[in-house]
């Protein structure tokens, strides 16, 4: 973000959106303190602020750090917090249960630290060290599946993450003063489906109202690719890879939900592991698709008070941009969806599942999606000439596809977007429309805008504005994402097929404006 433009900088502090933390740092000249665009302090006059790049620039133009949000703990590079950044990677993997699976080490190891290191700076910068982050998530995951399942109480523990069942009851009665026996009683609900067998949760997921949950779901049943996802008026279902094994959901989301900025909705979520453990890797990356933990109220005052974008959010509050349950599958349908149209990206993603895509290990119900999406590692040793695209986006689809498979481009928001969309840049046949679709959909970045974008400037005709105007979409800043998808919402968007005809595309440059739309 450029921190001249002090409109979308003070957005970002009116809204205390943690993605902008480590991005520019507010200096508050009314009281000689600087703070991170999170800080829960009452927000400042635009008048008293100012903005910087980073803690050390607030430093040394005479403001003192806040004592609330610490921006302090490591005074970092001109463009970035390390800490502040790193700290937020590790939650994100910590979240995905990545402490878990591979141990400290193993979480260091991806952030690049040594397990001494990470655990000082998330000290410093948290209050606690990945062991106890991790025993939080543990306990909170464990709470809701308590609460809102029947699952016996083992297989809870080891849903959550625990390593035995006493860990499991000595953490709920420490952290929430009461036994895992009791939890359950007090949560009883009539209407609770009794008999749930293991591996098979019915869930509620949380978002914050107002939620435009059928927009959301117009969105992606327009990108279905046949037997990995499928949808319905109400419904979302598709194929999950997991740390563990597969999986399965199906995201029930309810009618478009208005409320003030206290009000919930709720995305049922029936979920089917092949492990156990992967229960809250699986509901994380959920939550992901679902841009669970947008702040709506925030997104929406801003963006309404633009002419061009107060009609779209009056008609549609609460849009929300979709993430993805796997990064490397969506860059990889980002390079499908270069220069064609969307059918045609669709139609290549069904031909690449049905002939890389491995076959669900249970027996899928007729019709339901029984593939999942080719690996990284299925697609890297691909003859490009044996793809069904033109020979210039195979080759640009197996680059992709060995970076991924050699961990060099992390798409799993452990990464710095930044640095990942320069590494993404640096692939044969990678532009500026597929890097930056991707930090949109795998990295969540929030000010993200396709200008060369077909659907885009065919959007903006529509609305009567003239797509090449220089700077029309800095007025959007910082919540570009959210200004693009209610863009896109104005398209025909149809649903795609259980079989697609595929697309005839001929060879193509990459640079050029891309067709396929959203």
């Amino acid at each position: 973000m450029d921190i001249e433009d002090t409109e979308a900088c003070y957005r970002a502090v009116k809204s205390r959106d943690r993605r902008f933390d480590g991005v520019f740092y507010t200096g508050v000249t009314s009281t000689g303190i600087y703070c991170r665009p999170s800080c829960p302090a009452r927000t400042p006059a635009k008048a008293h602020v100012t903005f910087h790049r980073s803690a050390a620039a607030a430093q040394a133009a005479g403001f003192r750090a806040c004592k609330r949000c610490r921006p302090d703990a490591t005074p970092g590079s001109p463009d970035w917090d390390v800490s502040g950044d790193a700290a937020g990677r590790a939650m994100r993997l910590v979240n995905d249960g990545v402490v878990e699976r591979e141990g400290v080490e193993g979480l260091a190891r991806r952030m690049g630290y040594t397990a001494r290191h990470l655990n000082r700076l998330l000290n410093a910068e948290l209050g606690a060290g990945p062991l106890a982050l991790a025993r939080a998530r543990r306990a909170q995951q464990a709470r809701v599946l308590v609460e809102t399942t029947t699952m016996a109480f083992g297989d809870v523990a080891f849903a959550a993450g625990f390593a035995s069942i006493r860990q499991f009851n000595d953490t709920v009665r420490e952290v929430y003063a009461t036994t895992p026996s009791q939890l359950r009683e007090r949560a009883r609900r009539p209407s609770r489906p009794e008999g749930a067998s293991t591996g098979l949760l019915e869930l509620r997921l949380p978002v914050r109202a107002p939620y435009s949950g059928r927009e959301l779901l117009r969105f992606l049943t327009a990108h279905l690719v046949p037997a990995v996802e499928a949808g319905g008026p109400d419904w979302y279902e598709r194929t999950l890879r997991l740390p563990h094994g597969q999986g399965r959901v199906r995201l029930t989301l309810p009618s478009d939900a208005a409320g003030g900025d206290t009000a919930a909705a709720f995305v049922g979520c029936r979920l089917a592991v092949d492990d156990l453990r992967d229960v809250g890797a699986a509901v994380e990356r959920c939550r992901r698709l679902l841009d669970a933990d947008c702040d709506p109220v925030a997104v929406d005052e801003e963006l309404s008070a633009d002419p061009w974008m107060a009609a779209l959010v009056r008609r549609r509050p609460g849009l929300r941009v979709p993430g993805a349950v796997d990064g490397d599958e969506a860059a990889i349908r980002a390079v499908l969806g270069q220069q064609v149209s969307l059918a045609g990206a669709v139609a290549l993603g069904g031909r690449l599942a049905a002939a890389y895509g491995a076959r669900t290990s249970d027996d899928s119900p007729p019709g339901a999606p029984d593939r999942l999406f080719p690996r990284p590692e299925d697609l890297a040793e691909v003859d490009p000439a044996t793809l069904p695209m033109p020979r210039a986006r195979g080759r640009a689809l197996v680059a992709l596809c060995r970076a991924l498979a050699a961990e060099e481009v992390p798409l799993d928001r452990s990464g710095d977007r930044a640095e990942v969309r320069a590494r993404l840049l640096a692939l044969p046949g990678v532009g500026p429309w597929t890097a930056d679709y991707v930090a949109l959909r795998a990295l969540g970045d929030p000010d993200v805008f396709l200008p060369t974008d077909v659907g885009v400037r065919r959007a903006l005709r529509g609305l009567g504005a003239d797509p090449d105007t220089a700077g029309l979409s800095d007025r959007w800043r910082p919540w570009r994402s959210y200004a693009l998808m209610h863009l896109w919402s104005t398209l025909d968007l149809r649903p795609s097929g259980r079989a697609p005809r595929p697309a005839t595309a001929p060879g193509f440059p990459q640079q050029g404006a891309p067709t396929c739309g959203p």
